[in-house]
């Protein structure tokens, strides 16, 4: 996606939120010459995001048998966007395209069958999906040597990847520096205020749940928080080359491996915006779960129980809004990633920075990302 810069330079910004879609704007705008401020309530660590507790996958055909086909062409999308921002950034940031393993126990080779044909079907209807890949013990062998004890088939998804999260947040902040964005951590800002200063051009509202109060106006997509749990583990002994899912009809849990033997599992999802820490349950099943993948895990160490809330619209999918109003600057408000931020951030960043340059996003209408205008009035109407 390239948007000219001369279109964004020499203008101000201001960005509410230093998440995941906070950063990345701040620091596509600020390479395209704009001057950005940024604020957050939080630190600049990233401790009260929702970006710092995730797995950060990026899996478009798995996702595939649970969201909406826009979500997956995102997604898609993403994949190889998500090279070309890393490689923009001063620090290097760990990226693996290695595929997603799926595996499942005996006793669950029919729920498996149904997860295969819902997979097959997505394929067939989205040329840019690649079949699934079946596997007998030998195949799960050459790419997992640790599973094949354990799994005698399983599915593999190519191209699939992930990230790491954290050293992405670390070095999209090393950026902001680099570029001189003006960043306000620990700063209750709210976009309606810095509306009212006339030296922004447009005030980007990147709040995720912290957005509630003004995504509660639109009755339509009400947001709301969905809760997710992961554990993170130091595990030197399993030795997982890429991310793994377990199929289970009460259990089913992802393993996110990354760098220096450290795993992220998770699989929870709860409609709560609650914030406490993990359940005695949850983190039973979690672990329960991932010991049945690889025995190795019994002697893993663990590094960290985490809760967040995932920003989350009536119909579970991302949306970008934006309004004028007379007599204050324009507002963007971006929310919903849901559990999918790292999977199609990439895309939902190219259709804000199409919409901030030309007041239109052919890319939105391409992926189908949902684009909505609202009238000073606040009456919406859908444009892209």
């Amino acid at each position: 996606m390239t948007v000219n810069s001369t279109s964004l330079s020499h203008r101000k910004y201001a960005i509410v939120g230093g998440g995941l879609m906070g950063r990345l704007l701040a620091v596509a705008l600020a390479q395209r010459g704009a001057q950005v401020d940024l604020f957050d309530k939080g630190d600049a660590n990233a401790h009260g995001s929702a970006a710092r507790v995730a797995a950060a996958m990026l899996a478009p055909l798995a996702e595939s048998v649970i969201t909406e086909d826009s979500v997956v062409r995102m997604g898609i999308y993403g994949l190889s966007r998500w090279k070309e921002l890393i490689g923009q950034l001063s620090t290097p940031v760990f990226f693996q395209q290695d595929g997603t393993l799926i595996v499942w126990h005996r006793q669950d080779a029919s729920e498996a069958q149904r997860f295969t044909t819902h997979l097959e079907r997505n394929c067939r209807n989205n040329a840019l999906l690649q079949l699934p890949q079946k596997l007998n013990t030998e195949a799960v062998r050459d790419l997992e040597p640790g599973l094949a004890e354990r799994f005698t088939q399983g599915l593999f998804l190519p191209n699939e990847g992930q990230l790491d999260n954290r050293q992405l947040l670390d070095a999209l902040l090393l950026e902001l520096g680099i570029l001189k964005v003006h960043c306000y951590w620990h700063t209750q800002a709210h976009p309606d205020d810095l509306r009212k200063d006339q030296t922004y051009q447009t005030v980007i509202d990147c709040r995720g749940t912290g957005a509630l109060d003004v995504w509660a106006s639109n009755g339509a997509n009400t947001l709301r928080g969905v809760r997710g749990e992961v554990i993170r583990l130091h595990a030197p002994e399993v030795k997982l080359k890429r991310p793994t899912r377990l199929i289970h009809p009460r259990y089913p849990i992802y393993i996110a491996p990354k760098e220096n033997d450290i795993y992220v599992v998770g699989a929870t999802e709860i409609e709560s915006d609650d914030l406490s820490e993990m359940s005695v349950r949850s983190a039973m099943e979690l672990l329960s779960a991932v010991y049945t993948v690889h025995s190795g895990f019994a002697e893993a160490r663990i590094l960290e129980m985490a809760t967040q809330c995932r920003p989350t619209l009536k119909n579970n999918l991302p949306e970008i809004k934006t309004r004028k109003d007379k007599d204050l600057c324009d507002v963007m408000m971006i929310n919903g990633l849901y559990r999918h931020g790292y999977m199609i951030s990439p895309a939902v960043l190219d259709c804000a920075l199409e919409l901030l340059a030309l007041g239109e996003s052919k890319t939105a209408l391409e992926l189908g990302l949902n684009i909505s205008k609202e009238a000073s009035n606040q009456e919406a109407s859908v444009c892209a």
